[in-house]
């Protein structure tokens, strides 16, 4: 039975050096600075796994703060997870959270003017508010993060843009600072961080929040030595795993940059920072141990770093194995920042602050996904997966990789799962009409993440440090012009 009392989750937490701590008093009305990657894997952080580069800076947040080592996203994708985020809800309750990803050319839909944001409320409650980097949640004016509360806006509003022409799949210039397209030079990854840098570095009486959501290392494979390219970006062809590091590295230089510019300002003890990736990773990204990759719900395709650092509050060196999931940060930046939710659209996630700073063990979540080919629930240890039709259960705490379907060896805890995840499906928008494919794992045996069937009809995990190997069947295709057959994904 994997269902954990309170007891046995207070000697988990206490067997992960998460021992119940006091209460530490901390600022009512902290800066918070919320870090996104872009499609950056589980494994891709050194303090992760990753074997092939270092990444010290978050490393160090890392050890400077709390690590999850089951951490979600809202979803495998990104435009699903950024509307988890942006509204604390599950992506399922808004028509936009069903594309998967929003295309470029769609110009139709966004987060509608009139839901309450995280930058909407916190704004009510007298933050300055600013994105940096990519939003990819509405492409029209309309949908114009300064229409969402940010009093500020600097970076991309599609899937994904060159590093150095910044033009996006549809080879248009998707620059923006405001509401007006820019031209500058530079690498998109030392621009958003160097607008972070400045904007940390006024003079100002009221706290801020900063979402800084970089599109690194997302595609195309193109590190900040790298010499621009004609076409905006090639979606399944070139790059390296060195370039990849590169690309990773230089994020998390950028990142390091942010957190001197706190030191300079007197600001480090009064800044709440959250760490975490919009989905899975893909082609040279480390999923290690876990199954698949970004666009699949098995843990290869939502599993993701995530990190929390408060100095004074949050105390350090600590792992913890709680579950979480997108929308929890929102609910957790809220409560902590004093702002309430609109009753009106409840919130999804939960407030974990009593977890980061030692005062709460370790709670069991209910957590659940869907997109256009599979469904996922995870509760307690048990991870529920509809692929073809077919409908699995795995015991995440003795197969992370997912290889061995105990459904008819657990059937109670199946069906409890099972009907929970019904519940849920029950209470959110139905499926979008068009799925984006048919459901099977593109690549088929060598699937990203996975190694060849192992002939016993379970799938085999990658070995540790292994990167994803190149989509089985891949085609070249420019952003310019065939990004929306692959369905631009983010």
């Amino acid at each position: 039975m994997n269902k954990l009392n309170r007891r046995e989750f207070i000697g988990a937490a206490a067997g992960a050096g998460l021992a119940l701590q006091q209460a530490p008093v901390r600022p009512s009305r902290p800066n918070v600075i919320f870090i996104l990657a872009d499609d950056m894997g589980y494994g891709d952080l050194s303090s992760y796994g990753r074997p092939d580069y270092k990444t010290p800076v978050l490393d160090s947040m890392a050890g400077e703060g709390i690590r999850f080592t089951d951490a979600y996203a809202a979803a495998a994708v990104c435009t699903p997870t950024r509307v988890s985020f942006h509204t604390g809800r599950y992506p399922q309750r808004l028509p936009i959270g069903l594309q998967e990803p929003l295309s470029d050319a769609n110009d139709t839909l966004g987060i509608p003017v009139e839901h309450p944001t995280i930058s909407s409320l916190l704004k009510a409650n007298d933050y300055e508010t600013i994105l940096i980097g990519k939003y990819h949640l509405g492409n029209d004016p309309k949908f114009n993060p300064l229409k969402h509360g940010f009093t500020e806006f600097f970076g991309i509003v599609g899937a994904g843009e060159s590093y150095f022409t910044h033009k996006n799949t549809q080879g248009v210039m998707d620059l923006f600072d405001g509401e007006r397209p820019v031209e500058m030079d530079g690498y998109l990854t030392d621009l958003f961080t160097d607008r972070a840098i400045q904007f940390i570095r006024r003079n100002r009486t009221r706290p801020f929040y900063m979402s800084l959501h970089y599109n690194a290392p997302h595609w195309p494979w193109e590190g900040p030595g790298d010499r621009a390219s004609a076409a905006p970006c090639a979606v399944t062809t070139g790059g390296s795993a060195e370039i990849y590091g590169e690309m990773v590295k230089s994020m998390d230089r950028g990142i390091g940059r942010v957190l001197q510019a706190l030191r300079d300002r007197g600001l480090e003890r009064n800044t709440l920072i959250i760490f975490t990736s919009d989905n899975g990773g893909e082609r040279y990204s480390n999923v290690w141990p876990f199954a698949f990759e970004k666009t699949f719900l098995w843990e290869g395709g939502i599993r993701v770093p995530a990190i929390a650092r408060w100095p004074g509050v949050i105390m350090g060196n600590r792992t913890t194995p709680q579950s979480a999931i997108t929308m929890d940060w929102t609910a957790t930046i809220l409560a902590t920042t004093g702002a309430k939710a609109n009753p009106t659209y409840p919130l999804d996630g939960i407030d974990l602050m009593k977890v980061l700073t030692g005062e709460q063990a370790p709670i069991e979540r209910n957590l659940f996904w869907r997109n256009a080919n599979y469904d996922a629930a995870r509760i307690g240890n048990w991870k529920y997966l509809i692929e073809n039709a077919t409908e699995h259960l795995f015991d995440l705490s003795k197969d992370l990789g997912e290889k061995f379907d105990v459904k008819e060896k657990e059937p109670a805890a199946f069906a409890r799962v099972k009907a929970a995840y019904d519940a849920w499906n029950k209470q959110v928008l139905p499926r979008a009409a068009a799925p984006r494919g048919g459901g099977t794992a593109r690549g088929g045996a060598g699937a990203r993440g996975t190694a060849p069937e192992t002939g016993t009809g379970q799938r085999g995990p990658v070995q540790q440090g292994q990167a994803a190997t190149a989509r089985g069947g891949g085609q070249a295709v420019p952003c310019g012009r065939g990004a929306a057959a692959r369905g631009e994904q983010d």
